[in-house]
């Protein structure tokens, strides 16, 4: 009996062991732990300093290469929707958010998360907000949708969602009606595109991002609401090095 309780508390310990090993280090937009030294806090965000197509990017309109580019084919859909305070930002997942598009590849809408100030520039000047739409492929290539936002009219989409933030990590709220991303999307649908990276740990590359050019609104009253949470939570831009942005026609 008692060889069976030591078989027993030495799984729970090794299984315990093991769950610490896969965890990583916290990360911050502020002090020791920001951006500048994520690569220092675990190796597995060696990239983020060692990366040659990483993401942000500041976008300059007229370096970017004006091309003949499929158009985005969003195919969003109502979904259930989980509003999470995840300790970095505010993240919607949408579990059956519908799909988009891209050069002729279906990727699964995955979730939505805000970032303030937008972390891409365009010629050097960043937006209050934006939004990331993440999206996976069969192959589990992942795919960014950037919604930039300026400050004006209060926006409707968002009222429900900035209605349920939770204010404390690790929190989750239901939206009791659901969500429509396209709802999110400007009319113009017009885009950048080029290769990057995740903006946060790890840092990983070959992300397809598309910057949609069209601002949406939102209040300064919903941003606040947003900033009294994450007063700053967005990743320097990166350097461009060898890759080149094309804008859609």
């Amino acid at each position: 009996m008692k060889f069976k309780l030591l078989l027993v508390s030495l799984s729970a310990a090794l299984a315990s062991h093991a769950a610490l090993a896969e965890t990583h280090a916290h990360w911050s937009y502020q002090g020791k732990t920001d951006a500048a030294h994520w690569s220092e806090l675990d190796e597995g965000y060696a990239t983020c300093k060692l990366g040659k197509h990483q993401s942000p990017i500041n976008i300059e309109t007229r370096r970017a290469r004006r091309a003949d580019l499929q158009p985005i084919d969003f195919a969003y859909a109502q979904s259930a929707a989980e509003v999470v305070n995840n300790g970095h930002t505010i993240q919607v997942n949408l579990p059956e958010g519908g799909k988009v598009g891209i050069d002729g590849q279906p990727y699964q809408l995955l979730q939505f998360h805000f970032h303030t100030p937008s972390e891409e520039k365009i010629n050097g000047k960043a937006y209050p907000l934006v939004a990331h739409m993440v999206h996976k492929n069969a192959e589990g290539k992942l795919a960014v949708v950037a919604v930039l936002f300026k400050q004006g009219s209060e926006n409707r989409a968002l009222k429900p969602v900035f209605a349920a933030m939770p204010t404390a990590e690790g929190e989750k709220a239901a939206l009791g009606n659901g969500f429509d991303a396209a709802a999110l999307l400007p009319v113009n649908h017009g885009y950048y595109a080029y290769t990057g990276s995740l903006t946060t740990p790890p840092c990983s590359e070959e992300v397809t991002w598309r910057v949609l050019k069209t601002p949406v609104e939102v209040s300064s009253a919903q941003l606040a609401a947003f900033k009294k949470l994450y007063p700053m939570n967005a990743r320097p831009v990166q350097p461009l090095n060898d890759r080149s942005v094309e804008a859609s026609r």
